[in-house]
């Protein structure tokens, strides 16, 4: 994702506060359990969440697991609240100091305050995927939430190759 697309990201998440939840887009996708876990989510990560879904079902027609996991793809990040410099943090790390950045991430139960932004970049996915998992969540959806942030092209044989790469091309732009 290019320094522009997250400087875009990041002013949405800042504005976010300003502009209602679209809950009623969310409920026609999601199973009552599904909304609450919706509704853990951060005020900016909905918005956002909304948004990856609105572009999804733009691209054409949309299997429903595609549709949860595009709602529901970051539900993980639930697991510690983060702020927007820890966040900012974890991105720059990736970028700039990737062997630092898998050394403070690889520890799952590591949640100190500073190694938390790259714990929770890092296995946000495999949470998310437990917490849709309990909420009753199908194996598709379950799956793209499992492996939204994988690099796709490891992927390139599995059957939902072409969902991912739809999630993924959507979660980027929003």
């Amino acid at each position: 994702m290019s320094a522009r697309q997250r400087l875009k990201q990041g002013v949405r998440a800042l504005l976010a506060c300003a502009r209602p939840v679209d809950l009623a887009l969310a409920a026609r996708y999601l199973t009552p359990a599904q909304l609450t876990l919706f509704q853990r989510l951060a005020r900016s990560e909905q918005q956002h969440s909304l948004n990856v879904l609105r572009d999804v079902l733009a691209q054409g027609e949309t299997p429903h697991a595609l549709a949860v996991a595009a709602l529901l793809h970051d539900v993980g990040k639930t697991r510690f609240r983060l702020t927007v410099w820890q966040r900012t943090l974890a991105v720059l790390g990736k970028r700039l100091a990737p062997r630092l950045e898998k050394r403070l991430s690889a520890d799952e139960n590591a949640l100190t305050f500073w190694r938390a932004p790259f714990v929770v970049r890092r296995h946000h996915p495999r949470w998310g995927a437990k917490l849709v998992e309990e909420a009753g969540g199908t194996t598709d959806a379950v799956w793209l939430v499992a492996h939204h942030a994988d690099a796709a092209a490891q992927w390139r044989d599995h059957p939902l190759h072409a969902l991912l790469l739809r999630l993924q091309t959507a979660d980027d732009r929003n």
